[in-house]
């Protein structure tokens, strides 16, 4: 049994800019308003972040940030996969000398790999680290995934925690149960895919929608977790209108416009992310409005 990084809702934390340069004095305001709304960790520079289109002393820059200003308050999560091995590694390393108390590797994208390939890339980075890695599963984003077995191979590495799913494949999360137990945790990647994941054993989410709504996704999962499964029932439905408006356009363009909506100048998306053209900013400042958040 491998004690999970975190449970309940982690934030997928966005960064925040001011021109060509990262927003520090708003990162540190972010974090705060993560913690004071029960959040339980922290992930830095994952997808939402704009992992992609930071530099490696920029990426490197925002998790020593995080850290520092976390202040092991909660754990603090790093991402830093990369379809090179040698650049995951090399990141994983310095996000360990850092300080990160776990880190988030995503599956190579682009050249793909086999599921051998898989297991050695992420077998390569774990023996070069001690902190405990979670894997990220988006073959929407990544153009392939884990199969069950390979997810029983990987749970066999010792600082291997978990995953963070986002295939939407339930039969894949349930086969991977079925042959892993606890000796592999699984986070949610897709928010509205929060509250069945936790139905199949799953430690949390790893989340989009916490950046605008901190304490509803922490009560999503602690609700559950106290076995209050209706009132969590409750919050899942009343959050899908939101859900919906935060991906209807790739991540992270929405919750970013979101959050600059409700007055928090997050800054621009960095190229070739784009802005959301006015008829989709109209839908969702309406969503906004109607959970009063602008």
């Amino acid at each position: 049994m491998k004690t999970p990084v975190f449970t309940g809702s982690g934030v997928a934390l966005v960064t925040p800019f001011k021109g060509d340069f990262i927003n520090f004095d708003k990162l540190a305001q972010l974090i705060d308003i993560q913690i004071e709304n029960g959040t339980s960790a922290i992930i830095a520079c994952g997808t939402t972040g704009e992992a992609s289109t930071l530099s490696i002393p920029e990426h490197m820059s925002v998790v020593e940030f995080v850290v520092n200003h976390v202040n092991k308050r909660i754990p603090v999560v790093a991402g830093t996969g990369s379809n090179d091995t040698k650049d995951a590694l090399h990141m994983s390393r310095l996000a360990e000398e850092l300080g990160a108390d776990g880190l988030l590797i995503v599956t190579p994208y682009y050249n793909k790999t086999t599921q051998t390939g898989l297991v050695k890339h992420f077998e390569t980075i774990a023996g070069a680290v001690k902190i405990p890695i979670i894997l990220y599963n988006h073959p929407g984003r990544s153009g392939f995934g884990f199969t069950s077995e390979t997810y029983e191979a990987m749970s066999r590495v010792p600082n291997i925690n978990g995953v963070k799913e986002a295939s939407g494949d339930f039969s894949l999360i349930a086969q991977t149960r079925a042959l892993c137990g606890d000796d592999l945790n699984i986070w949610s990647g897709d928010d509205d895919n929060t509250l069945p994941i936790l139905a199949m054993g799953g430690k949390g989410v790893i989340s989009t929608t916490a950046n605008v709504v901190p304490r509803m996704m922490s009560d999503l999962c602690r609700l559950f977790f106290e076995g209050e499964i209706e009132k969590a029932q409750s919050v899942a439905i009343s959050l899908q209108r939101l859900f919906d408006a935060l991906f209807v356009e790739v991540n992270p363009i929405p919750v970013k416009t979101a959050l600059n909506l409700m007055g928090l100048d997050v800054g621009h998306l960095r190229m070739p992310l784009c802005n959301m053209n006015d008829e989709q900013v109209a839908v969702l400042r309406n969503v906004l409005r109607e959970y009063e958040l602008c």
